[in-house]
């Protein structure tokens, strides 16, 4: 009897070597391919390298206080980002029961059987009842994972979840860029708001003063009409900036995941808005592989390259292994006697001879899925280039913008101050006070629009470098540069 259990307890050992021996697998070995960017940034200039320079997070980015409470709100409730985190949490189980096959599966089990044989089946002549009573311990079908088969599916569901985990990132890093362009464009639409409420209101009075003197001859029907139509066009804005506001201040409560209370709306001026903290200048194009979405989609590339690893352990034999120990007896009182001792280990071997090519086929599939991967992977790594290259173009240009429409705005007032006074002289016409209001006005509007495409386009840039890395990893990422790039400072 203990000779039987002693052999029972070897083969429970010799099933779980594997388990404790691990990570032997037949998956190529994984090197992270060369990121295809280029030797400097296409930003249309050239640019100082910066040395130590490193991304922020972004409450280091925003400097507005009713913005950072609302991006903190909007990672609390946003349900985008409840997806994402749910996701998370099935990936993460997912790659558990993946694990869980690496280990026998032991159940304990209790059964019954009770038959009457007939007299014509017997063979004493005679009906007869038989009862038999089981209890036991064991496994069922338990795969040694030699050429690590279980294993290689094991790294491939773990690296699923990592994947998982660098998107929910990436959602969270957009997350917050949107909320803080969403909030930055109802400032602004709020504050053509009010510019068009003013410029009605002048134009109300204009209409009023035109009224006047066409009533004494001094002004014609022409005039007038002009004058009419002003006011229409500005009662016209001022009613598309309003329904632009609610819309504004809808999305942004989508955005944030809960009614906007108002301590959190921005103020109704872009001015008043606290400015965005610049950019820092000199950072190494390498960072890009610190992106969340590009950090994905290195880890499906991992997973592809994992589950070659099963494919090509297909090759080999398969072992299995049932094992169980336990009692059995034809009475209950007598079931734990030791007289009623059982046990049984059956071990079966699997050795693939044909398959019509399938196991051939499945490696070049695994294969062919890892080199997609890999496309995948460089793709992600230009796109995230080609999106800082842009964002650096368009960082200069619209400074220059800003600085041309804001000297536009005060020649226009100008000329629409000296136009109104000779209007109101006589030396000029209507027609060309009407030109020098709409010039005006229209500069205004422009230099608003202007200072918002300013703004969303350092959040754009933040986004773009994948904000929100901590310095350790920048710096790891400066010093294995061979040749550091570098960017121009946005302000």
């Amino acid at each position: 009897m203990r000779s039987k259990q002693h052999a029972l307890a070897a083969a429970f050992v010799a099933a779980l070597l594997p388990v404790f021996a691990g990570g032997c697998t037949m998956a190529p070995k994984y090197t992270q391919p060369a990121p295809p960017l280029p030797a400097e940034w296409t930003s249309g200039g050239v640019m100082k390298s910066t040395p130590g320079a490193k991304t922020q997070d972004w409450r280091q980015i925003l400097a507005d206080e009713p913005m950072k409470r609302l991006v903190e709100l909007a990672l609390i409730n946003n349900r985008d980002l409840r997806v994402a985190a749910l996701k998370i949490e099935k990936a993460q189980a997912q790659y558990q029961i993946q694990r869980a096959d690496l280990f026998p599966k032991i159940d304990a089990t209790a059964g019954a059987n009770n038959q009457r044989t007939p007299a014509k089946l017997s063979s004493t002549g005679k009906a007869s009842t038989s009862h038999t009573y089981s209890v036991g311990l064991g496994f069922s079908a338990f795969e040694l994972d030699l050429f690590g088969r279980i294993q290689s599916l094991k790294d491939e569901a773990l690296e699923k979840f990592l994947a998982t985990e660098a998107s929910r990132r990436s959602i969270e890093l957009s997350l917050v860029a949107e909320v803080a362009t969403a909030y930055l464009t109802l400032a602004a639409d709020r504050e053509q708001l009010s510019l068009a409420k003013e410029i009605l209101e002048t134009e109300l009075a204009s209409l009023e003063i035109v009224q006047q003197r066409f009533s004494f001859g001094v002004a014609n029907e022409l005039d007038l009409s002009r004058a009419q139509t002003t006011v229409d066009t500005a009662k016209v804005q001022m009613a598309k900036y309003a329904s632009q506001v609610t819309q504004d201040e809808n999305l942004l409560s989508v955005l944030v995941g809960m009614p906007l209370s108002a301590e959190l709306l921005p103020a109704k001026s872009l001015a008043d808005v606290a400015p965005l903290n610049p950019v820092p200048a000199g950072l190494p194009s390498e960072v890009l592989t610190r992106r969340p979405d590009v950090l994905a989609a290195e880890h499906q590339l991992k997973a592809a390259n994992a589950d070659i690893g099963a494919a090509r352990a297909r090759y080999f034999p398969s072992i299995g292994i049932t094992a169980n120990y336990g009692f059995a007896s034809n009475e209950v009182n007598d079931l734990f006697k030791a007289a009623s001792g059982m046990w049984a280990f059956s071990p079966q071997l699997t050795l693939p001879i044909f398959h019509a090519g399938a196991i051939r086929a499945g490696v070049k599939a695994s294969e062919a899925e890892r080199d997609i991967m890999l496309a995948q992977y460089e793709k992600a790594v230009q796109t995230a280039f080609r999106e800082v290259s842009d964002c650096l173009a368009q960082s200069a240009s619209l400074e220059g913008q800003v600085a041309a429409q804001t000297s536009l705005v005060k020649a226009s007032g100008k000329s629409y101050e000296l136009s109104t006074l000779r209007y109101e002289s006589g030396v000029d016409s209507y027609l060309s006070k009407l030109d020098a209001q709409r010039s005006y006005a229209t500069s205004r509007q422009g230099l608003i629009a202007t200072r918002l495409s300013r703004l969303a386009n350092t959040m754009t840039l933040y986004k773009a470098l994948g904000g929100g890395w901590s310095d350790n990893v920048v710096e790891q990422s400066a010093q294995n540069s061979a040749k550091p790039l570098t960017m121009a400072k946005v302000k």
